[in-house]
């Protein structure tokens, strides 16, 4: 069993308390997540507000993800990422040593989250992800399961006229990656993450499917369900 620490425990229990009064969370479906084992989450990217929102309410399920590097560079942020265990990534490179800590804190049964698009969208509609994850989706052989979310692209205005931001959560049917004996090539990691986020697509409201919008394009070819 994975021990959280004190402080962990309570930064989370603070943000948690924080998001909820800045924000309308309707997170129900966050019950859908699974409470043991590995699992990597992955979810859409719209600005700062979703990953602490949504890391705090799935507590007390412990989680861990990447962050650039230079974050590290910051002392709030080295305290902070080192008390939640997350784990520095060199951009622009196939950072070896972070994939084998995501793969070792897979194994030990924690939550992996990451945003498969690498970059903000902003107004909320999806961006052509990138296949990072495809590699340790394949090694960990750990079921992945979509998050996705919407509202959050107006917090920004919202906190400057002190209201409330409505934050929508829908979580998806968790399912496994697989090869199908195919050499993985960069094409291949390609077509099998764009799989993966029209799973997320079909969640999102029309409007925000962005690249993903046409869902008679989605396939299931790599996907196996649970």
């Amino acid at each position: 069993m994975i021990r959280l620490g004190r402080q962990y425990r309570i930064i989370s229990k603070l943000i948690e308390i924080g998001t909820a009064i800045i924000c309308r969370i309707d997170k129900a479906d966050l019950d859908k997540v699974s409470r043991t084992g590995p699992l990597i989450l992955f979810a859409n990217h719209i600005n700062s507000l979703e990953v602490p929102l949504i890391f705090s309410h799935l507590q007390p399920r412990p989680i861990t993800a990447m962050a650039k590097a230079e974050s590290w560079d910051n002392p709030l942020f080295y305290w902070l990422f080192n008390v939640w265990k997350l784990i520095p990534v060199r951009r622009g490179e196939a950072d070896m040593t972070a994939i084998r800590k995501s793969l070792s804190m897979l194994k030990e049964g924690y939550i992996f989250g990451i945003s498969p698009e690498g970059t903000r969208s902003r107004g909320g509609q999806l961006n052509r992800a990138l296949p990072g994850i495809v590699p340790i989706a394949l090694r960990s052989k750990a079921p992945l399961q979509p998050v996705a979310h919407w509202g959050g692209e107006a917090f920004p205005e919202n906190i400057k006229r002190l209201r409330r931001t409505d934050f929508h959560i829908r979580v998806g049917k968790p399912f496994f990656l697989e090869s199908q004996g195919e050499r993985v090539t960069s094409e291949v990691r390609q077509k099998m993450v764009d799989e993966m986020m029209y799973q997320m697509a079909k969640l999102l409201p029309e409007s925000y499917r962005g690249y993903y919008a046409d869902l008679e394009k989605a396939t299931e070819k790599y996907l196996r369900f649970t």
